[in-house]
């Protein structure tokens, strides 16, 4: 009988998740879900990592910004889920933290309370502009072969990642990179599970990438990549407090010209990497609507807005949509239940932190390399017979990973798009939104 009511509640939980996240509309299951929210998860998580080391640097405590960071994960990929129904996660950028702890704090001497308020009001502009429908406006103003030559850079961009992290791409002062000792533990890792990944796909199975990047975490273990004594069980069930960060923000700055700079800036990255984000996942996708728009574009930027105000008040820099959600859509992720799985991971995360973090960055880096692979089949819809449209495309694809920036790419994209437009009289092709951002790119190289 007991069996029978577990089984029976399940069927229930099915029902409930399929009405709420319209599961059979999208062509997925639960299963395929909850294994993309798990793939997400994994390809991020090295954020709960990273930004305490790097908001720390700034006088931050630590132990606070993890969970800071965790938190405003959970609650930003929650929203979207539950509001927007995509498969994105979100968490503190990468980029930005930085921006936030080596330029506003230790370069320009503001204090990390200053820079937290950039943040909160950052968001607070972001959910007034969302509301009154312009970053929705900004993303459909974007030409449609653009949005696929997004996509196929944000593809570029993210397997780069994968190499630098491996080990296999590395500094060079005489032609900026090259490659790494790929004899030596890190590499060999990331190419294992490389190979293990391409056979899975290969024989299509399930999960192939979450399986990757299991076995590259195993393998890592003999090669000492895989570094157990980060996995402290004295930590366990152990949330270390928000109180040393939470709601300190410092409003005597606000009206300098430091602050606008500082805002604008924040505002700038934020806004067009997010926007490439949506769009180029959302190509690779198949889930543009027939006008080439993002689907319930304003839901997802509000669950970005509303993470990032949420995240300065708890004591985390900015919070934005992750390019890293392209694992999960790679292993078939369609629906919010994507991004519900990924939010609890970021919760349980709080919990069991050791667990997660005993993953290498050289096990993360398959997956990463295997979905910038994935990410580049929008490139061959894009019209390379017109030179307005090719050019354009091309400068957006390659300026991510060479300037290691999606909102870049972008400002190159449609920079080139609406000049070569406007002096081969065609001038009916572009938006008129896209003469504001140009603009606003030409003001911003100005301030820079």
């Amino acid at each position: 009988m007991r069996w029978l009511l577990r089984k029976e509640d399940l069927v229930v939980s099915k029902g409930f998740l399929e009405r709420q996240f319209k599961l059979s509309e999208h062509g997925t299951t639960v299963s395929t879900e909850v294994t993309a929210g798990l793939t997400t998860f994994m390809t991020m998580a090295y954020i709960l990592a990273v930004n305490p080391a790097i908001l720390g640097a700034a006088g931050m405590d630590p132990a606070a910004v993890f969970t800071a960071s965790a938190v405003a994960a959970a609650v930003g990929t929650l929203i979207m889920a539950l509001f927007a129904n995509l498969p994105f996660a979100l968490a503190p950028g990468m980029g930005l933290n930085a921006f936030f702890a080596y330029t506003v704090v230790l370069t320009m001497g503001y204090t990390w309370q200053t820079a937290l308020t950039a943040v909160f009001l950052e968001g607070v502009i972001f959910i007034i502009l969302t509301g009154t429908n312009i970053r929705e406006a900004i993303i459909n103003s974007i030409p449609v072969n653009l949005k696929r030559a997004i996509s196929a850079g944000i593809g570029f961009f993210i397997a780069l990642i994968g190499f630098k992290s491996a080990g296999i791409v590395v500094p060079y002062e005489p032609t900026l990179v090259t490659v790494g000792n790929i004899a030596s533990a890190g590499p060999m890792v990331c190419i294992i599970g490389l190979i293990v990944i391409g056979v899975l796909f290969s024989k299509k199975v399930k999960g192939a990438l979450l399986i990757g990047m299991l076995v590259a975490t195993a393998i890592g273990i003999p090669l000492g990549v895989t570094d157990l004594s980060a996995f402290n069980t004295d930590h366990l069930f152990s949330v270390p407090s928000l109180a040393p960060l939470f709601m300190q923000l410092d409003f005597s700055n606000v009206f300098s010209l430091d602050m606008a700079i500082i805002l604008f800036t924040f505002l700038f990255v934020d806004m067009f990497d997010t926007v490439g984000t949506l769009i180029g996942v959302t190509a690779k996708a198949n889930m543009l609507d027939e006008r080439g728009r993002v689907p319930n574009a304003k839901q997802a930027l509000f669950a970005d807005a509303i993470a990032t105000t949420a995240g300065a008040c708890l004591g985390t820099s900015t919070v934005t949509t992750f390019v890293e959600s392209a694992a999960g859509v790679a292993e078939g992720g369609r629906t919010g239940l994507t991004a519900l799985t990924t939010a609890a991971m970021f919760a349980l995360a709080l919990l069991v932190a050791p667990i997660f973090l005993v993953i290498p960055a050289q096990a993360t880096a398959p997956a990463l390399i295997t979905v910038g692979m994935f990410m580049m089949s929008p490139i061959r819809e894009i019209d390379l017979d017109d030179y307005t449209e090719a050019i354009p495309a091309f400068l957006c694809i390659v300026m991510m990973p060479y300037t290691f920036s999606i909102a870049e790419g972008i400002i190159f994209g449609l920079t080139s798009y609406v000049v070569l437009k406007f002096f081969t009289g065609r001038r009916a092709e572009i938006p008129n939104l896209a003469y504001i951002l140009v603009g606003l790119f030409v003001l911003k190289f100005m301030m820079h």
